[in-house]
């Protein structure tokens, strides 16, 4: 199974989304737990990297189209809502 992902780091306000094939190993290379590469965006915004949203698909092409939505202007305006909301 593929996953797209969006996470949130409340500190600094910030969101990443993605995809990927192994969610858990995943989250834990965004929060510093496993090796990552250090000019990556999770690891120069520090911090607590939260899953806020996620949708699973059978195939990484189906997973790489719902990442490219959800980094659209509408996408992004979808997740700014759902942000809202769990702040309620």
């Amino acid at each position: 199974m593929f996953y797209a992902y969006v996470i949130y780091n409340s500190e600094r306000q910030r969101i990443y989304i993605g995809q990927t094939s192994d969610l858990e190993k995943r989250l834990q290379r965004h929060n510093g737990v496993l090796k990552n590469k250090s000019k990556s965006f999770t690891s120069k915004n520090s911090g607590i990297w939260r899953l806020i949203y996620t949708e699973q698909f059978k195939t990484r092409p189906e997973a790489i189209k719902k990442e490219k939505q959800l980094k659209s202007f509408r996408g992004r305006e979808f997740v700014k809502k759902f942000i809202a909301n769990l702040s309620k």
